[in-house]
């Protein structure tokens, strides 16, 4: 059984693409999932599952959710080890104290051709940033909410990203952690 981190992307509170996080929990389960466990109603879940292919069970769960709802969310899967070593490559832990300043972006792989100078370019004067390996690190203390930089960080990388905070990657990897 291996541990996993789902990161949804497209699933909303309000509006369309609502997927209540108790059917989540049952798609998951009809996917042979245990131990299932959700955070916040943006789309965020740990569980076991006996599926060894990461790839398989994201497409798996994505068509299982747009045959109950008709909509197709981006899965991301992490496992264990992928949040873990997330939280542990943090380049800026000062961001501890207002974990809503940070915030990791889960890329579905590595950039080939990440435009870091475009990125650059674009950053305020309070924002960082870091890429190391499938995880962009932003640290905007004044919020990504009018964010050039934020709004433009998955067209310059080049590859699909799902967004969380500090808080919620802390959150989602004391989760999993206890799954273990």
């Amino acid at each position: 059984m291996k541990i996993y981190v789902a990161l949804f992307r497209g699933i909303n509170v309000g509006g369309k693409n609502i997927l209540p996080m108790k059917e989540l929990a049952s798609v998951l389960g009809a996917l042979g999932a245990q131990n299932i466990k959700t955070y916040i109603q943006s789309g965020n879940a740990v569980f076991v599952s006996p599926e060894k292919d990461t790839l398989r069970l994201a497409n798996s769960i994505s068509r299982e959710i747009k045959k109950r709802r008709g909509f197709e969310p981006h899965v991301l899967l992490l496992g264990l080890e992928d949040i873990e070593r997330a939280t542990m490559k943090n380049p800026f832990p000062e961001a501890a104290i207002d974990p809503k300043a940070l915030h990791a972006g889960f890329l579905a792989s590595a950039p080939e051709k990440p435009n870091l100078k475009a990125l650059e370019s674009l950053k305020s004067a309070s924002e960082r940033f870091q890429l190391i390996d499938k995880v962009f690190y932003l640290y905007a203390p004044d919020g990504i909410g009018r964010s050039k930089l934020a709004a433009n960080v998955e067209k310059l990388l080049g590859v699909p990203m799902t967004d969380r905070n500090w808080r919620t990657v802390c959150k989602i990897r004391e989760m999993a952690q206890e799954l273990s």
